[in-house]
């Protein structure tokens, strides 16, 4: 996995500053939720999906087709289907690579309307046009954005630990012949990891691969050249004493996402419980990868920025963007960050001190929590340096701090 912003990735830019990525973190996290709030309250027959692909942080490479042909796309626990750009294109954004040309993949079928995956699905981004013959896909964003294509069967190529690769045949994939981003985007789709029937890890869970994998995310402000694994499969080993479970908890109308229970944050021995602040003593958060900074509820994320801000021994600054909530300047200074941890169900997860805070620009770090507008999401910077593993069997997350 690369991270968007670092220099092997197809979507780096050298001429984009650090303030102006920092600054784009922020408002992908903003957009990302807003994303996601609009989809959990607007009716389900609508064709809108959570999915904003260019809000995706970490890029994973994989292959479809025979040959394979190898393609990048947005590792994202926060959507539900694999799809990436086909040729011939309608309307298509900029990606850095040869875009997939499905008439020259021997193993490439158009899904028929009468197929029971099209037919039996509950996705309502599925659909059969008036008078067609093949199933189709149409997602929306807001805005401008969306990807519209074929649905189709394809072989799926991945890395393997053994050096050699993994062959995964007839996978449902997306071919998307009408696509759209609001910046863009190179990339060449986005690779659903979610819990719903057509994400990848549901599709592969059924092979040997077994319903289970892990990651471990590169700090945002880590080396450039840096990346890490996406493991799938049974043989991913998250032991030892040091490793906490949380379960996952199906939440009504949104059970295609990973929502954990949160009852508290502590920082240092300072420990605020949700109850302190709000009717509920927990809270139903989703923890996904394609959301940069964590969002909590205000009054809460207010106590527990007066609990930091108490500890660090820094000058204060004012937020660069407003949406923030506590920056220092760190200009010749080291930055000592106070343990926090976050309390789940079961699970009492030390957050690395690359998770809290990261580098807004020179000399200027910032608090990596930022307030929710009705949706708390645990974000991927929270998660840096954490071996992180989605058993979709047992439907537990486990956690165990991992460099």
């Amino acid at each position: 996995m690369i991270h968007r912003d670092f220099s092997k990735s197809p979507l780096y830019h050298p001429t984009v500053t650090k303030f102006q990525r920092a600054y784009n973190v922020v408002h992908r996290s903003i957009n990302r939720v807003n994303y996601f709030t609009k989809e959990f309250s607007l009716n389900k027959n609508q064709p809108v999906s959570t999915l904003t692909p260019e809000l995706g942080e970490y890029l994973i490479s994989y292959s479809v087709g025979t040959p394979p042909f190898k393609v990048y796309g947005f590792m994202d626990t926060g959507s539900n289907i694999v799809w990436l750009q086909c040729q011939p294109c309608n309307t298509c954004f900029n990606q850095t690579s040869p875009i997939f040309n499905p008439s020259k993949s021997s193993s490439y079928k158009n899904i028929p309307c009468t197929s029971s995956t099209c037919k039996d699905t509950n996705d309502t981004h599925i659909s059969c046009s008036n008078g067609g013959d093949v199933c189709e896909y149409s997602i929306t964003y807001g805005g401008d954005a969306k990807s519209q294509g074929d649905l189709s069967n394809d072989s799926l190529t991945l890395d393997s630990t053994s050096g050699s690769s993994v062959l995964f045949p007839n996978i449902v994939i997306g071919c998307g012949h009408i696509n759209v981003l609001q910046d863009n985007s190179q990339s060449s789709g986005v690779v659903g990891m979610g819990r719903g029937p057509m994400s990848l890890i549901k599709q592969v869970g059924s092979s040997s691969v077994g319903s289970k994998f892990s990651y471990c995310l590169i700090p945002y402000n880590s080396d450039s050249n840096s990346s890490s694994k996406l493991i799938f499969g049974e043989d991913v080993v998250v032991s030892g004493e040091i490793v906490v479970s949380t379960p996952m908890v199906k939440v009504n109308g949104q059970e295609n996402y990973y929502f954990l229970t949160l009852e508290a944050f502590s920082v240092g021995n300072n420990r605020i419980e949700y109850g302190e602040r709000s009717n509920a003593s927990t809270q139903n958060i989703l923890i996904d990868s394609g959301t940069p900074l964590t969002m909590l509820p205000n009054l809460f994320l207010s106590k527990l920025v007066s609990y930091v801000a108490q500890e660090v021994k820094l000058p204060r600054i004012e937020p660069p963007d407003h949406h923030l909530s506590l920056c220092y300047n760190t200009t010749g200074k080291q930055l000592n960050v106070p343990d926090i941890t976050a309390h789940f169900n079961g699970a009492d997860v030390k957050l690395n001190s690359n998770g809290t805070f990261f580098p807004f620009e020179d000399g200027i770090m910032c608090f990596g929590f930022i307030s929710s507008n009705g949706l708390e999401i645990f974000g991927n910077i929270a998660q840096n340096n954490l071996l992180i593993d989605y058993d979709l069997e047992k439907e537990i997350i486990s956690f165990k701090p991992t460099d």
